[in-house]
């Protein structure tokens, strides 16, 4: 039996305002770019560079290009010390500044799975091999999952206390959805929230190991899926209280109005096959923003294209939306694990301020076993007012954040 948490509505006042987001993906450096591989359907998959594969099943994954995270950033030698996920952070944080310079956060909330995972897989295999230790101290100073939090702040001059959410695929979604309850609470004013992960042999190897990944086509809620590709990416969002924000004019991009959690309890990999995790963490974020799920006009579904996360999930959509628009972007850029909460809610964010819904790509074939109104392979234009993210991981971990359009 799955177990929900969800806010105190009696203590409930603050309405929490989304000001700025950055985002870093294998669909773009910055928003831009972002919208126009949402809205072109880009398959931004490809054969995994960064690491042999030779003897995995899977072949490929989302990446973010080597040269765009290194691009107009300080060559300096500290920089060269960085973990690519630091240059990510680095990426996504400036472009929230650049928004808006005089964002001041009093707390930062960022989801992620792995940290630096790569320096540590450097240093343990040189200890095994007896090899140079010379860059050991980097490997090691690199390797704390909020050593890239630390670096992107103090490039901008940032002293904020930092969080870390370490809580499987649904990190991201509950670094915002926590950070959410902050500000709607009343106890902060402006909180950044987000999440980051980079892309690992180790991690890669892991799910490959687990029969997991696919040597296909990701094709979430397809017939044929065969399972998933990893991604990476990291995405930063600027959480401000509304009446706040609007007294010093800075311009609301949307409103987050709900979050929901829940735990399976069921298995340390696999969902409840009946959905009740999913379904109840849905049904948490409607309850916490007080909406029917009949106002929400799409569903950014976790959908990774493994069988039995995508039944459990979309047996829970069916059961509680009748219709509504579902697509998986992970079917565009992979999973991106701990920032794919994150990345995704960015991903809302556009949807909503361009009025479209992204594409579920490499679709061919509508499963029998759950009833979804997938977004076939093409974005296509729609009048969004909600929408609903969602984010489920391993050991039954389940979240899902709401957002709504704004308008003056």
């Amino acid at each position: 039996m799955a177990q929900a948490g969800n806010t105190n509505e009696s203590n409930i006042s603050a309405r929490v305002a989304v000001v700025a987001a950055g985002v870093v993906s294998p669909l773009g450096v910055g928003l831009t770019e972002t919208l126009q591989s949402l809205r072109n359907a880009r398959d931004c998959v490809s054969p995994v560079t960064r690491f042999s594969v030779a003897q995995c099943r899977c072949k490929t994954a989302g990446q973010v290009p080597d040269n765009r995270l290194l691009a107009g950033q300080d060559e300096g030698r500290r920089s060269r010390r960085l973990h690519r996920s630091s240059h990510m952070m680095i990426h996504a944080l400036k472009e929230v500044l650049t928004q808006e310079p005089h964002f001041k956060p009093e707390l930062t909330i960022i989801g992620t799975t792995s940290g630096g995972m790569s320096y540590g897989e450097r240093y343990y295999r040189s200890l095994r091999q007896s090899e140079d230790l010379r860059h050991a101290p980097t490997w090691i100073a690199n390797y704390p999952a909020q050593k890239p939090v630390i670096d992107a702040q103090e490039i901008f001059g940032i002293s904020a206390p930092c969080q870390v959410i370490a809580n499987a695929c649904a990190s991201g979604t509950n670094a915002i959805g926590h950070a959410f309850e902050c500000v709607r609470s009343g106890r902060y004013q402006r909180v950044l929230a987000g999440g980051y992960d980079a892309l690992s042999e180790m991690v890669f190897v892991g799910f490959d190991s687990l029969q997991a990944s696919t040597p296909d086509k990701c094709r979430p809620f397809d017939r044929h899926r065969t399972g998933m590709v990893l991604g990476e990416g990291a995405a930063i969002l600027a959480l401000e209280n509304f009446a706040a924000a609007q007294e010093r004019g800075a311009p609301v991009l949307a409103e987050i109005i709900g979050y929901g959690i829940s735990t399976d309890n069921f298995h340390i990999t696999q969902p409840n096959p009946s959905g009740i995790g999913p379904q109840q963490a849905m049904e948490g974020a409607l309850q916490s923003a007080q909406v029917s799920a009949k106002e929400v006009d799409y569903i950014n579904a976790h959908g990774t294209a493994t069988v039995f996360n995508d039944a459990a999930e979309g047996k829970a959509i069916s059961k509680l939306f009748n219709g509504v628009p579902v697509s998986s972007t992970k079917s565009m850029m992979g999973h991106s694990l701990g920032a794919a909460g994150a990345v995704e809610a960015v991903f809302c964010l556009l949807a909503l301020q361009h009025q479209f819904l992204p594409s579920n790509i490499n679709f061919t074939a509508s499963d029998d076993d759950f009833d979804l109104n997938i977004v076939a392979n093409e974005a296509r234009p729609a009048v969004l007012h909600a929408v609903l993210s969602n984010s489920f991981g391993f050991g039954g971990t389940n979240a899902s954040i709401l957002m709504r359009s704004f308008k003056e």
